[in-house]
């Protein structure tokens, strides 16, 4: 007859109770996050706000992205804890500038490559580069035309970031030409624009830009967005900071 205990049951039972992690008194410890390691140097680093950990994150090649810093600054791309950069910029993309991003960031970067003042095969052919190049994502303008977007998303094997500027956009013929994720940067309107495409399209990627506080954030994350694409500071705005301490004879902030 086999010997059964709350373990188990004959040989099972010293499996299961390897499994188990108790202490002496026979308590159960429940696995903790560990203190959080910060170096000397790099302790003063730029922080997105908690409040972003609220949303569920976009997966993308399997690694879940809940934040993105809005930045083409080596510098604060470099000392960020956002899960990805979102590079984009009010130039003609440049594929050199890509290349520089990507060398230099250890974050997934989604890069701009026009739809706007850019437009046509250019818009093509960069997005196609920029994922030769590494980009995990392209990003375009609002006015991409449809057939152009079409023709990125038989042409790339990254998602194809839309954005989204006002209400009039027609998201439903934005994902069937090719977005597969929306960008709402509507300003003041985001949020609302953000519940009205979460409710025609329950389970579709967003991203959304927060704005300046918590609470503007935590509306965005309410209205359905999955991740948020948050402005840092700039690093002028930064280095005025740590002059100003240095000419107080005060420490680095």
């Amino acid at each position: 007859m086999s010997r059964c205990s709350s373990a188990g049951c004959g040989d099972d039972a010293a499996a299961a109770a390897d499994r188990q992690v108790t202490t002496p008194g026979d308590v159960h410890v429940a696995p903790q996050m560990p203190a959080p390691i910060d170096g000397t140097l790099r302790q003063f680093a730029l922080r997105v706000p908690s409040v972003i950990d609220e949303c569920s994150g976009i997966m993308v090649f399997g690694k879940r992205i809940k934040s993105l810093v809005f930045s083409t600054d080596l510098a604060i791309i470099r000392n960020v804890n956002a899960d990805a950069v979102f590079a984009v910029y009010p130039f003609t993309p440049q594929p050199v500038i890509t290349q520089a991003l990507l060398m230099a960031s250890d974050l997934p970067v989604f890069v701009g490559v026009g739809g706007g003042l850019t437009t046509g095969k250019r818009v093509v052919n960069l997005a196609m580069y920029a994922e030769m190049q590494g980009a995990t994502g392209v990003v375009v303008n609002a006015p991409t035309p449809g057939r152009i977007l079409n023709r990125i998303r038989s042409s790339v094997d990254v998602p194809v970031v839309v954005t989204v500027a006002n209400s009039d956009t027609n998201y439903r013929h934005r994902i069937e030409d090719g977005a597969a994720i929306l960008n709402v940067a509507a300003g003041a309107q985001t949020p609302e624009i953000v519940a009205e495409i979460r409710e025609r399209f329950p389970d579709y990627p967003i991203l959304a830009t927060g704005g300046a506080d918590d609470e503007s954030i935590r509306a965005t994350i309410r209205a359905g967005a999955n991740a948020i694409i948050w402005t840092p500071p700039t690093s002028g705005e930064l280095f005025r900071d740590v002059m100003k301490n240095y000419r107080e004879g005060k420490p680095h902030p």
